[in-house]
């Protein structure tokens, strides 16, 4: 199975550990944004697009590469890492699965996890969930791409 992960990880490197995770687990390549082909997503049997969170929203730069894809075919995953917890009826990945389903794609899931933040108001006190992502971060974060590489179904 070919697998992509395309990863914006810009602050602490929080998102890319969880992407390094998953990704010995698919046997993918991760890759930035701006390192990626437009094409490349098409090719891959399943293609992973993770971010940590900016003011509720994953990474623009993520966001405009979903965006300039093609149409597309095939299953795709989306994962983020936050200093703040979700909040279940608006999770953080839902305008990027909802943007990857309007470009043709099967969203088989989605993941996140607690991370390290300096966000501002969090810089003063030196910031928050600094042993984040931890051991059982990563384990969930590899169960999950164990599922997806096995194709147990949607997994949320």
């Amino acid at each position: 199975m070919k697998t992509l992960i395309v990863c914006a990880s810009v602050s602490h490197g929080n998102t890319r550990r969880v992407a390094d995770r998953m990704a010995e687990v698919l046997g993918a390549e991760v890759v930035a944004p701006e390192q990626a082909d437009l094409a490349e997503p098409t090719g891959a049997d399943l293609v992973g697009f993770g971010s940590g969170v900016f003011y509720g929203r994953l990474h623009p730069r993520l966001t405009e590469f979903v965006k300039a894809l093609p149409a597309g075919r095939g299953r795709a995953f989306v994962f983020a890492t936050s200093g703040l917890p979700e909040i279940p009826p608006a999770p953080f990945t839902r305008p990027l699965v909802q943007l990857l389903k309007g470009k043709g794609y099967e969203v088989d899931g989605s993941f996140s996890c607690r991370a390290f933040d300096t966000w501002t108001p969090f810089k003063l006190v030196g910031g928050i969930n600094k042993q984040r992502p931890n051991a059982g971060d990563l384990a969930a974060a590899r169960a999950f791409a164990e599922r997806l590489r096995d194709g147990r179904g949607v997994v949320s």
